[in-house]
């Protein structure tokens, strides 16, 4: 194979090299590109000679894949993959192969750091705390008791939900495709946003799942209930979460996923709203995933 991995993948290059070297063995071409760059002409200029191409969350559609005619196969390393043209790829018949499982438990982790940031207002006391202030208005409310709500029971939202047991929470599903889980209550997506204290969020991004956390879902939820978003930034209706939020309808909510990739505008609404916490795309993001990322791509690519 000749393969270009068009971007850095969160390990050092030689030991990613390596991995798949150990993989596929000797033979293959393979080219390890030092930066990410998104513009059509720098991922053609990456991509042309390859049959096979490696990359993250970079979008990848058609018009670059119409100029490089040797594509046979795409790598994402990534679990979503609505930045690739699919449509595109069956039409030519490029295989893809995405990464998915290496981010279950740092995206899991990160829906709790999200969930306690809210619900102890980690992020004001540390504040006051610096300012030599006090808890005053800042006291929080625990876990146990409250019912956790999930919105997909995929890989990620099975771990969520055990974790949510562990901390004594009464758990809540809806799924499209609702099969019985320990520890967990399927429901009605209208019972999950009306009943449940805490919402988490964990459908891929699709044509039927754009925008399917709207005004109306919103609008269901209990005034003191928390929205928790680590899946993608366009299952949820921008707008109307940021009125939900500053008409106060909902208590708060977790951000990890925007309607565009950070950086964020200086003006973003949601960056600026007390009720919220907001992180920047960082939920796969960890050391360990990096490192079952590489080894799951090398296995794609031996595979292949």
């Amino acid at each position: 194979m000749n393969i270009a991995v068009l971007e850095p993948l969160g390990i050092p290059a030689e030991d990613l090299k390596r991995r798949i070297v150990n993989k596929i063995g000797e033979g293959h071409q393979l080219v390890l590109y030092p930066d990410r760059k998104e513009d059509v002409e720098t991922l053609v200029a990456r991509s042309q000679g390859a049959d096979t191409v490696v990359l993250s969350n970079i979008p990848y559609r058609r018009e670059v894949m119409e100029r490089c005619p040797d594509l046979k196969r795409i790598c994402v390393a990534f679990t979503g993959m609505d930045h690739i043209d699919l449509e595109y790829c069956a039409e030519r018949g490029i295989e893809v192969k995405n990464c998915a499982g290496y981010s279950t438990v740092a995206v899991a982790d990160l829906v709790f750091g999200l969930v306690l940031s809210l619900a102890r207002n980690i992020p004001a006391c540390n504040v006051v705390c610096r300012e030599q202030g006090t808890k005053a208005g800042l006291v929080g409310f625990e876990l146990a008791g409250k019912k956790f709500g999930i919105l997909g029971l995929g890989a990620i939202g099975k771990r969520v939900a055990d974790i949510a047991n562990a901390f004594g929470c009464e758990v809540y599903a809806h799924t499209r495709t609702p099969k019985p889980y320990p520890g967990v209550t399927l429901v009605t997506k209208d019972e999950l946003f009306s009943q449940c204290d805490i919402v988490s969020l964990h459908t891929p991004l699709n044509s039927e799942t754009r925008g399917l956390v709207g005004k109306h879902e919103l609008q269901l939820m209990k005034p003191n209930a928390l929205l928790i978003n680590t899946a993608r930034g366009g299952v949820v209706d921008t707008e109307s979460l940021v009125e939900a939020l500053r008409e106060k309808k909902i208590a708060g909510a977790g951000i990890d996923v925007f309607d565009m990739e950070p950086p964020i505008p200086a003006d973003y609404p949601l960056a600026h709203l007390p009720n919220t916490v907001v992180t920047p795309h960082v939920a796969f993001a960890t050391l360990q995933a990096f490192e079952k990322r590489a080894d799951i791509i090398a296995e794609n690519l031996s595979r292949w």
